[in-house]
């Protein structure tokens, strides 16, 4: 005898019935008895969350008062597990975008459904289911743009915008039999037509392995061509050398320093650990500002010194900043 599976239904409300997530109605023939069940963790999800009461709205109020205040868990509790059939509910929303388990997206909903918890007032009178859909979107969102590839293709707000507008958009403009060209779509989802043509290459380009042939005859990988981080050697040798230079003139320079001079530029100018202007100046037996007005005359001594000396200063500044 052939039967059809019933559909499951899930209550968001008392009088608001959910359609289940798979509406596959296909003729199956009647198993014996001896027949292996099939355990099915979704369907043994959905009967096991039935178990817990929906609340009413001042219920709800009540308990997320008793969580704020007295931080009671066993209130939290019920929060969350009243709940659970409202994340199933968005998360079957969004599964034509997944595609994949939908246990995976109610897990994120369920851990977005938590953080609402933490953050709900219930002095500012929303109701808790409402509140608490936002951060299961959010949640949900943020997985599917995660996994969707293993590069990330929406680490924006816009960016994720676009990815859930833009094949919606597409397919009701095919559906009236028009040609989604970019430039339309952009007209449409009010954003830039490069934006429109990034965002489809991602969605629709595919992903190499580094370690994959270059061909199906070749030995050479993909990452053999990548551009190496090593520094040139004729960069490093152009750094060694414009340190070496730089050295050589600063011992010159000091070689011509004396007393409070020669103190300020050890140890203020040349080190990683300086003095303070007030060490120094005990010291010497001056005042803070004393010391301070000789270390501006010889920083401005040194840099006319360098300048002098040095053929092309600014050349040997950058060298200096790029090997740092």
């Amino acid at each position: 005898m052939v039967k059809k599976k019933e559909r499951s239904k899930l209550m968001l409300e008392e009088d608001l019935p959910i359609e289940s997530f798979h509406e596959k109605e296909s003729a199956v023939a009647t198993p014996s008895k001896d027949w292996p069940q099939v355990y099915d963790p979704l369907r043994a999800y959905l009967e096991e969350i039935k178990r817990y009461p929906l609340l009413s709205r001042e219920e709800e109020t009540q308990l997320a008062i008793r969580y704020k205040e007295k931080g009671d868990l066993d209130a939290a509790y019920r929060l969350v597990t009243s709940n659970l059939r409202l994340v199933v509910k968005i998360a079957m929303d969004f599964q034509r975008h997944w595609m994949h388990n939908l246990m995976d997206l109610i897990q994120e909903g369920n851990i977005g459904l938590m953080q609402a918890v933490k953050k709900f007032d219930p002095y500012r009178g929303y109701k808790f289911s409402y509140y608490a859909s936002f951060w299961i979107k959010a949640y949900i969102i943020k997985f599917i743009m995660d996994n969707w590839k293993l590069v990330k293709i929406g680490t924006t707000q816009a960016q994720r915008k676009l990815f859930f507008n833009l094949r919606k958009e597409k397919e009701r403009l095919e559906a009236q039999g028009i040609e989604a060209s970019p430039k339309l779509l952009s007209q449409r989802l009010d954003v830039k037509e490069s934006e429109v043509t990034e965002m489809d290459m991602r969605l629709t380009s595919g992903e190499i392995s580094l370690d994959a042939p270059v061909d199906h005859d070749s030995t050479d990988t993909h990452k053999a061509f990548l551009p190496s981080r090593d520094i040139p050697v004729d960069d490093m040798l152009a750094d060694a050398e414009a340190k070496a230079i730089l050295q050589e003139k600063l011992k010159r320079f000091r070689e011509g320093l004396k007393d409070k001079e020669a103190a300020i530029f050890d140890h203020r100018l040349l080190t990683d650990e300086p003095m303070t202007l007030q060490e120094i100046g005990d010291q010497f037996g001056i005042s803070r500002e004393r010391i301070r007005q000789i270390e501006s005359r010889l920083k401005k001594k040194l840099k006319a010194y360098l300048e002098e000396e040095v053929e092309d200063l600014e050349l040997l500044q950058e060298s200096l900043i790029d090997a740092s």
